[in-house]
């Protein structure tokens, strides 16, 4: 298992700031050794401890220890961990202590009653230190079990809202089929090879939490393909999406729900029809995604009210950035809509 130093060296340096402290004690106990000789001993005895300690938790196996956070070894749990404090303060007595008397030439003589109140202290000592590291592993074993709840509540959010997208999408095609059958059969089967290469091309993608921005695209287009066999020229589409943010990933169908309601409530209400313009572009750290139409426009006070796609990519935006996206709508009755998510770019790369 990989060690990562970083830590190791964190914990030498809380081991050391330990010693300095047991070092007083041990000062005011033997007051007639300075204080540098007992913090030699300190670290003498604590070193040793936290040497077996630190790396022997790595002989043992993980499925019988804390859970660490990214992977890492955390303590031992139950016996082990208590037989692993016990080695680790046996080794601190047994070898700490003589490594002491030789690095300072035996300039403390302990009597076998310093003896004894030294193998207390140390057991005292090693076992609060002990307990320190063993609670702030649970700690961190709590938090990387709360973190991995959140994500998969997240991911079971997003895949909720998605499974609702996808049927709503459904329903508005078959609808539209349903029209085209009685006045237009030929449409009506094209539009119906359409749809089927449509749900064959995302069925493998929108079982995904995140997708390329450049599928994101190629799913639109192949949609606006599926409505303009219904609406012919009436429906006009341009896309842009620069060559430098093709592959960052977005929820699957984040888009398509606003391109539907463009549609739906924008270009059909209108005889002439109109265009929509999807456009991808970066604003400092952020992504900026737009969807503008030339429809009818309408009150953006009202956007939740009767644009069930509009609510839910809402919903998404928030999700799948941890509140940290935006989204922006701009309409009036007549004037069009713009709608315009903005997703934090370092997330989306991560």
């Amino acid at each position: 298992m990989t060690i990562v130093w970083r830590d190791v060296f964190r914990h030498f340096l809380q081991v050391v700031a330990f010693c300095c402290v047991v070092a007083v004690l041990t000062t005011a106990i033997w007051p007639r050794h300075h204080y540098v000789i007992q913090l030699g001993y300190a670290l003498s005895i604590g070193l040793i401890i936290w040497l077996v300690i630190e790396f022997g938790r790595l002989l043992v196996d993980q499925r019988h220890c804390h859970r660490g956070i990214d992977g890492q070894p955390g303590w031992p749990a139950g016996w082990r961990g208590v037989a692993l404090t016990a080695a680790g303060i046996g080794a601190g007595f047994l070898v700490g202590e003589p490594l002491g008397q030789w690095l300072f030439h035996g300039e403390v003589a302990p009597s076998a009653q310093d003896n004894w109140a030294s193998l207390a202290i140390t057991v005292a000592a090693g076992a609060v230190a002990s307990y320190y590291f063993h609670t702030r592993s649970k700690a961190a074993a709590l938090q990387a079990e709360i973190a991995a709840a959140e994500r998969d509540a997240t991911e079971a959010r997003l895949r909720l809202l998605q499974s609702q997208l996808e049927p709503h999408m459904l329903f508005n095609t078959l609808a539209n089929l349903r029209a085209l059958i009685g006045v237009d059969p030929p449409a009506a089967q094209r539009m119906v090879d359409r749809l089927n290469d449509y749900l064959r091309a995302t069925l493998d993608a929108s079982r995904a939490t995140t997708h390329p921005l450049s599928a994101e695209f190629e799913r639109l287009r192949d949609y606006l393909d599926l409505m303009a066999i219904r609406m012919g020229p009436r429906l006009a589409a341009s896309f842009d999406l620069p060559e430098a943010l093709r592959d960052l990933p977005v929820p699957p169908l984040i888009l398509q729900p606003l391109v539907e309601n463009a549609i739906r409530h924008g270009l059909e209400p209108q005889v002439a029809g109109g265009r929509i313009d999807v456009r991808a572009e970066r604003v400092g750290d952020t992504l900026r995604l737009t969807v503008a139409d030339t429809g009818a426009g309408f009150d953006a006070t009202h956007v939740r009210e009767g644009r069930f796609g509009m609510a839910q990519v809402i919903e998404r935006v928030a999700s799948s950035t941890g509140g940290r996206g935006v989204v922006h709508v701009q309409s009036a009755p007549g004037a069009g809509t713009t709608v315009a998510l903005e997703l934090p770019i370092d997330q989306a790369s991560a």
